[in-house]
């Protein structure tokens, strides 16, 4: 079994959350050839290549196993160090998440702004779809998410927080001009024309939508034909349907005032669109992450629908 200095682990981190060997050398007092050599034995202990010496660098299939041991070993220290009262003189322990980003902007940072002062922790917020956050989970690169995903990633666990309810909404001069037969229907080939606005490549929600139509109303639409606009910032995205760009989907806690003066249309009152939200976080016991965990859970029960 081999043995790996909590010194290199920190070291391997720092590289990886730095970016440079020099960034990481400066960061932990040590010059660039102390940061090399630790490397250097890390690797021999591990019997195979663990950083890609990219800009910034990456670490190997094989690295992702020793990040992950690297960052577990740093929470336990941390914790530790809490118990025993060294918490106020230690470093800060930086807590990687991953959340998407409507979750952020909804209400992940009221959770954290509730995490007690006295945990001595940062936060190092990952922004990803939450259909594809988990592979940051399994690469170690964070100890916790906000997915879509309720399968566990291998070595965390998971539970429901709720549901974030979506509703596919444009401007009523868009409505005027693309939509002129609602309120009496929406027929998917029609919503499929229009200009629609996507948070990013990744983003399928709008698209899963005019697919539900369709299957409601008859033969399902093979391919997407409107033009389409991708705005990668959540207040961005909703000011681009709110400035009449396209139609999209939006999180209901946003829009909801919006329909309410009439600044934005409801396409299909009938038929919202509901996405399932999970917390996954490492199972290492850590009160840092069993503090986190428990106020992530009652501020998404504000905002979060019920499953």
């Amino acid at each position: 079994m081999p043995q790996f200095p909590s010194e290199q682990l920190l070291t391997f981190a720092t590289v990886l959350s730095e970016g440079t060997l020099d960034a990481a050398a400066r960061l932990l007092h040590i010059t660039p050839s102390a940061v090399s050599q630790r490397l250097k034995a890390l690797e021999q202990s591990a019997g195979r290549v663990l950083l890609q010496r990219s800009n910034p660098a990456q670490p190997t299939e094989a690295g992702e196993v020793v990040l992950r041991l690297a960052r577990q070993v740093a929470q336990l220290e941390a914790d530790a160090g809490r118990e025993l009262g060294l918490g106020s003189d230690g470093a800060q322990l930086a807590v990687p998440i991953v959340v998407n980003a409507d979750s952020l902007a909804v209400w992940f940072l009221q959770a954290l702004s509730q995490v007690p002062v006295d945990l001595n922790v940062t936060f190092d917020l990952h922004r990803d779809d939450e259909q594809h956050s988990t592979s940051l989970l399994r690469s170690g690169t964070v100890m916790a998410a906000v997915t879509a995903t309720p399968e566990p990633v291998q070595g965390c666990r998971v539970e429901s927080l709720g549901v974030m309810r979506y509703l596919a909404v444009a401007a009523p001069h868009f409505v005027d001009r693309w939509f002129p037969g609602l309120p009496d229907g929406l027929e998917a080939k029609v919503l499929n024309a229009a200009p629609t606005v996507d948070f990013d490549r990744k983003d399928t929600y709008q698209w899963a939508f005019v697919q539900s139509r369709s299957r409601t109303g008859g033969e399902p639409l093979p391919v997407r034909k409107g033009p389409r606009h991708y705005v990668p910032a959540s207040q961005d995205f909703g000011d681009a349907i709110r400035l009449g760009l396209g139609w999209g989907l939006i999180p209901e806690v946003q829009c909801g005032p919006d329909i309410a003066d009439g600044r934005l249309i409801e396409l299909a009152p009938e038929r919202p669109f509901d996405v399932p939200l999970y917390w996954q976080r490492w199972r290492t016991a850590s009160r840092v992450l069993d503090v986190l965990s428990e106020t992530v859970r009652n501020v998404s029960g504000q905002y979060l629908r019920k499953p």
